[in-house]
């Protein structure tokens, strides 16, 4: 993985000196709120419900075993022992004083990790696929592009101050795990007829009040130009987005409002402007980077453990079912460790539980670490014979749950137990639905499904691409949940529709039990997932489960 240059250092120690001059003149008085909140914002310090809350980047998901053992530190030092794990493969502590986030910084820099750009109207942390490097079906590694991108938009003099927010997802493989169509930039890596590398370049996406899909804008951009094509789409949209409306100010509707022909003619004039100017630099930094993420030596091992192990604990057959992913290497597997204990917080891993990972990935994973946008870890290189010792390990520190892909492994935002934004609760609610079906114990014969929950209209549980997808609002001072159905995150994503009235907060759970007790009923043989089933029938017979009684209460 990417390590610090002396320049990268040098500029991170930077910015952390001048933060905690500007945190030491807040809390002077010599600045006010309204003149700190620019400031911290551009350092990824929000100010919550509660308390403050520290975003830290985890640029493309990757982590190294002392960088995770050093937010473990950070979490008990100056947090409440616990980190929450984003949908943007970032993770924030919720109760850090303001007098602290200073130290909070320096010790991050320790360890090459920073919060510069995790906040404010700028290009914000870039995400890729969390089997990067590693996945069967991968066309290449797509983290060295990702990291390109990363160095040329920090602290850029042209895009520090964009209209609005601006986010980058990148993937390597036909499958596409990290949601590109829901992103202002989406990179689908292809090769052309020749077998050169290149991407389908996707714009305009993105969720929230106005959720729409990414339009392709480039069928196929060769490698050589990534670099300036990505800067002549934020050029005009930095020159086109609306600044008169925040609502109105994402590129997507930049794109809706003056079309997709228009926008591209402008992209492509000011692409014809600066390609030249790049005169190869970014190839030679793209070379250079490409070699800190060279494949680890994964050596040839027998499996027998993992098939002795199959045999005879049924326990790690189903964790071997749901949470292993095929590598590119046969005797190797991709695991993905659920942070969706039943019952538990989706995406809040404790310090013990980072300290104990860290271990295992510096044990059996050739010291690789990701985290994904489902809220989860993943290790990338992990020896098929060395698969019962992890499980036992992971078993040992309550990570051991075998329900990735399954009903209780929801996408949930932090909601209204935290986010001064949210107007209902998400939280409750994803570890309900949890608790509701393991009672039941359907999860396995429900199979795949994806259920995603945001505690409010800015859409952070990602609610819009979930199979079955849940938005809290408020309505007469009470929650109020609106449920959408049929909606995708994959390659062939689409955007849920809302199903009907919502429901009040005791009636959610309830109302999810009966879609699925209608899926069971109505789906082609147990093979055929609820999203299959639904596009084979339609919303009607999923929309008669959910309003069984006419003249039902609206709760909307």
């Amino acid at each position: 993985m990417y390590s610090y240059s002396d320049f990268d250092e040098a500029f991170v120690r930077a910015r952390v000196a001048q933060f905690r001059d500007q945190v030491d003149r807040r809390l002077a008085g010599a600045l006010t709120e309204d003149e700190f909140r620019p400031l911290r914002l551009m350092n990824g310090l929000y100010l919550q419900l509660h308390a403050y809350m520290l975003r830290i980047a985890i640029p493309y998901g990757t982590l190294n075993p002392s960088q995770l053992r050093q937010l473990a530190m950070i979490a008990e030092r100056w947090d409440r022992g616990y980190g929450h794990f984003t949908t943007r493969t970032n993770i924030q502590f919720h109760w850090p004083r303001l007098v602290d986030v200073p130290d909070i910084l320096a010790a991050l820099a320790d360890v090459g990790m920073h919060a510069i750009q995790t906040s404010g109207n700028c290009v914000r942390n870039v995400t890729a696929d969390h089997f990067a490097g590693a996945a069967a079906d991968e066309i290449a590694d797509p983290r060295p592009y990702a990291e390109l991108i990363r160095q040329w938009s920090t602290d850029h003099p042209e895009f520090s101050f964009l209209p609005r927010k601006f986010k980058i997802a990148i993937t390597g493989a036909p499958a596409d795990r990290a949601v590109t169509r829901s992103h202002d930039i989406g990179l689908r890596m292809l090769r052309d007829a020749g077998g050169a590398p290149g991407f389908e370049v996707l714009v305009g996406g993105g969720l929230g009040r106005t959720p729409m899909l990414a339009q392709v804008i480039r069928p196929f951009l060769p490698e050589a130009e990534l670099l300036p094509y990505i800067e002549a789409i934020l050029a005009a949209y930095n020159a086109a987005g609306r600044r008169d409306n925040k609502f109105k100010a994402r590129v997507k509707i930049t794109v809706f409002e003056h079309g997709l022909e228009a926008f591209r003619d402008e992209v492509e004039a000011r692409f014809a402007e600066i390609r030249e100017g790049f005169a190869g630099v970014d190839a030679a930094l793209l070379a250079s980077i490409r070699a800190s993420f060279a494949p680890p030596p994964l050596a040839a091992r027998d499996p027998a453990p993992f098939h002795a192990a199959l045999a005879r604990d049924g326990a790690f057959r189903a964790f071997s079912d749901t949470n292993l992913s095929p590598h590119r290497h046969p005797d190797h597997a991709i695991v993905t460790v659920s942070l969706k204990a039943h019952g538990a917080t989706p995406g809040d891993v404790s310090a013990d539980q980072m300290r104990a990972l860290a271990d295992i990935a510096e044990r059996w994973g050739h010291g690789e670490l990701r985290v994904s946008h489902e809220q989860n870890v993943v290790l990338p290189h992990v020896a098929r014979a060395d698969l019962p010792a992890v499980w036992a390990a992971l078993k040992a520190a309550g990570l051991a749950t075998a329900n990735v892909g399954l009903i209780s492994d929801i996408i949930a935002c932090p909601g209204m137990d935290y986010c001064s934004l949210a107007t209902a609760r998400s939280i409750p609610v994803a570890q309900a639905i949890a608790l509701r079906f393991r009672a039941l114990e359907l999860e396995h014969a429900i199979g795949r499904i994806k259920i995603k929950i945001s505690g409010c209209i800015n859409a952070c549980g990602h609610h819009h691409v979930g199979h079955i997808g849940i938005l809290g609002l408020e309505k007469g001072g009470v929650e109020s949940y609106q449920v959408t159905l049929g909606g995708d995150a994959t390659e062939a994503a689409a955007i849920g529709e809302r199903a009907g009235p919502g429901f009040a907060h005791d009636e959610i759970v309830p109302a999810v039990e009966r879609l699925v007790e209608a899926y069971l009923a109505l789906r082609d043989g147990p093979e055929e997932s609820f999203i299959d089933t639904f596009r084979r029938l339609g919303a009607a017979p999923f929309r008669a489960a959910l309003y069984p009684r006419e003249g039902r209460r609206d709760a909307a």
